[in-house]
């Protein structure tokens, strides 16, 4: 009897590597002559939100720019940010949002869910609250759409975890 082999395809940020991010560009953005006396603060509120604050919309593109390449050099997506609009402040200063997304939204879910069914492929694929459940009887089958979920954008970095046969 064949038995299904199945795969999730999750949308995390790692918690960790965004500390640490916001810690190496406090230090940069620290030590950095154009911006010493900026008053610029990275500061991460909860599991969710950064939040940036700044002298001025320069300085503020600046930081943002700084916490983006930390960012990346320690493996978080950038599609995982998503940036709201900048405020104006006390004294003259502006800050700015960064919410960091976790789990795939109900609209790219169902955007991965078709992309599966269009492919013909013999997988069935199920949204399971904020995650896409892949099953297949064949293994290949599954290895091909992660292939094929790869090459596509869909707005937000995926993961391909619980890889198992049952």
């Amino acid at each position: 009897m064949a038995s299904d082999n199945s795969f999730d395809v999750v949308s995390k940020v790692e918690l960790q590597e965004v500390k640490n991010a916001i810690d190496q560009a406090t230090k940069e953005v620290n030590a950095r002559f154009d911006l010493k006396n900026s008053k610029s603060k990275i500061d991460l509120e909860g599991t969710e939100t950064i939040q940036l604050a700044s002298q001025d919309d320069y300085t503020l593109k600046a930081v943002i720019e700084i916490l983006s390449q930390k960012l990346v050099k320690r493996g978080v997506s950038l599609k995982n940010l998503e940036f709201e609009k900048v405020e104006p402040a006390s004294n003259s200063s502006v800050r700015q949002k960064i919410k960091l997304v976790q789990g795939i939204p109900s609209d790219k879910a169902k955007i991965i869910v078709a992309a599966i069914k269009d492919s013909k492929k013999k997988a069935n694929a199920s949204i399971q609250g904020d995650t896409v459940r892949v099953v297949s009887k064949d293994r290949d089958v599954l290895q091909e759409i992660m292939a094929l979920l790869r090459g596509k954008d869909i707005g937000v970095e995926l993961q391909f975890v619980n890889f198992r046969s049952s």
